[in-house]
């Protein structure tokens, strides 16, 4: 019987250490892609240009990144003097203006790419309310519901362990608190499908299973008490409370 027991920890150990090496490999090849994307990474993201425009347009309905910014960052307070968690914080193109007025809050903010906090550090790294930390959004270093806000702008379709990514910012969430969220979800737009598939996957900028609709909102209604989301084209963007 001891035998047995034993045998069956030793399998759960081995699963458990392939699961982690396959993790890691998964996170290595998400930081070499965005190593290799640093200097186009805002301009795609802003439609900095006619190439990046045409992109967004033919492959993702004309979403604009820029006004699905601005709809999530309008879920906070201008003056809010909390708490916020940021991850992954990405090169802050989008919320450096926001997090630099919100001088009373204490804004930590956490990507697991170096080269993507090295642009986020020329944009924040002087403000002494925020904080910038390399980290890994499936074991956050903070502690249990020391959170008021935790926003995660296009961050859920790159992580590597998406179950684990959705514990850790219910974790460390406050009761009553909000999780603010935009990201690739699958099953709206075949074309879309197919570049995520095809290329951004094979790529390393995003990391498969993505939730469909249905499953983010399962997941969503799981966790939360309450849920404010929308649609544009294949992002979506929403509102939680604990």
């Amino acid at each position: 019987m001891l035998v047995v027991n034993d045998d069956k920890m030793k399998n759960k150990t081995m699963k458990e250490g392939s699961v982690k090496k396959m993790i890691s490999k998964k996170s290595d090849r998400i930081q070499g892609a965005y190593h290799d994307s640093k200097d186009i990474y805002d301009t795609v993201l802003t439609r900095g240009n006619i190439f990046s425009r045409a992109y967004m347009s033919f492959f993702w309905s004309d979403t604009d990144d820029n006004e699905v910014a601005e709809r999530v960052l309008s879920y906070i307070p201008d003056d809010f003097d909390g708490t916020l968690l940021d991850v992954p914080v990405g090169t802050a193109v989008f919320t450096e203006e926001k997090w630099k007025k919100m001088s009373s809050a204490k804004i930590t903010c956490i990507d697991y790419s170096e080269d993507m906090l090295d642009k986020a550090r020329q944009r924040l790294g002087r403000s002494d309310h925020i904080t910038l930390m390399q980290g890994d959004v499936s074991a956050l270093p903070l502690s249990d519901k020391s959170c008021d806000i935790v926003v995660s702008m296009n961050g859920f379709h790159a992580f590597p362990d998406k179950n684990k990514a959705f514990r850790e910012t219910h974790r460390v969430l406050k009761k009553g608190g909000m999780f603010i969220a935009c990201f690739y979800i699958k099953g709206e737009s075949a074309r879309t499908d197919w570049l995520v598939h095809r290329i951004l996957s094979k790529k390393g900028w995003f990391t498969p299973p993505f939730p469909t609709r249905e499953q983010l909102l399962k997941i969503l209604y799981r966790l939360y008490a309450d849920v404010e989301y929308h649609m544009d084209g294949s992002i979506v963007y929403f509102k939680c409370v604990k």
